[in-house]
C-alpha cells in the first residue's frame, strides 16, 4: 500500500504532527501538507526535527528527512582564503540588526536557481518569530552595504538554519564562522550538500539527530543579541 503524508487543517493544534519515522522515503523526508506557520506550530515542529519547505503554487510542506545535515560549531572548516579574510577584517558582521532584509537577501533570485521557496508567507512568518526572539539573523556589511547573511531559528542550544546569502566573496561563510562562535551545540543544515559538507557539516541519522535536538533544546539560549563585531581566525 502506498504511503501519503498527512494533512493538517488550519484548526489543528499546533502539536498535529504525525511521527517523523512515517516520513516518506520519496520524496525524502516529505511529512504532511497544509496547517499554518503560526509561531507555535513553527517552534514545535522545529523542536521535532521538523520544517517547512514548499513553492509558492504548493500547499505548506513538511519535511524530516533521513539523514540530517548538522555542523558542530566547533568542526568548521576554515580555509586560508577565508582566514586569511577573517583575520583582515574585511566585512562588519552584526546580528539581529536587518533581519528581514537578510531574509530577503536569501529569497533573492539566483542564476543556479528558477524560483525561491521563501515565498511572502514565508518571510512574514519568521519575521514575526524574530520579533517573538525565536528567529536571528547575521548579516555582513562591506563599506555600510549589507553584503552577506544568514537567518534561522534558536531553540535552546540548537540553531536551525534556514538560508544564507552572499554578494561578495566570502561574506556568507563569515557569517557563520560567527555564528558559530556563539555556544550553540549543533546548527541544523537540513538538507546534504556538498558545499557543506566543504565546511565540516556531515550528516546523522534521523533518529540520531532527533535524539540531540530533543536533549539540546531544553538548554538555555546562548547570548544572541544584537552586537557589531568582527569575527576572530578561530578554529
Amino acid at each position: 500500500m502506498a504511503l501519503h503524508p498527512l494533512w493538517i487543517p488550519d484548526t489543528a493544534p499546533p502539536r498535529a504532527f504525525p511521527d517523523v519515522d512515517v516520513a516518506l522515503e520519496e520524496p525524502n523526508g516529505l511529512l504532511a501538507l497544509g496547517g499554518d506557520l503560526t509561531p507555535e506550530r513553527l517552534l514545535y515542529a522545529y523542536a521535532h526535527g521538523i520544517f517547512p519547505w514548499y513553492s509558492d503554487d504548493q500547499p505548506i510542506l513538511w519535511w524530516s528527512p533521513d539523514p540530517r545535515m548538522v555542523l558542530e560549531p566547533s568542526q568548521m572548516r576554515i580555509s586560508r582564503s577565508l582566514r586569511r579574510r577573517l583575520r583582515r577584517g574585511d566585512y562588519t558582521v552584526t546580528m539581529n540588526q536587518v533581519f528581514r532584509r537578510v531574509v530577503n537577501g536569501c529569497a533573492a533570485p539566483r542564476a543556479s536557481q528558477t524560483g525561491t521557496w521563501i515565498v511572502p508567507e514565508m518571510v512574514d512568518a519568521y519575521s514575526r518569530l524574530h520579533e517573538l526572539g525565536h528567529a536571528h539573523s547575521v548579516e555582513c556589511w562591506h563599506d555600510g552595504t549589507l553584503v552577506g547573511g544568514l537567518y534561522g531559528v534558536a531553540i535552546g542550544r540548537v540553531f536551525f538554519g534556514e538560508s544564507m546569502f552572499s554578494l561578495l566573496p566570502d561574506a556568507s561563510k563569515v557569517a557563520l564562522a560567527h555564528l558559530c562562535r556563539l555556544d550553540f551545540a549543533l546548527i541544523d543544515c537540513q538538507l546534504p550538500s556538498e558545499h557543506l559538507a566543504r565546511l565540516g557539516a556531515r550528516t546523522l541519522p534521523r533518529k540520531a539527530f532527533c535524539a540531540r535536538v530533543a536533549s539540546l533544546c531544553q538548554e538555555p539560549l546562548p547570548a544572541v543579541t544584537p552586537c557589531n563585531a568582527t569575527p576572530e581566525a578561530a578554529h
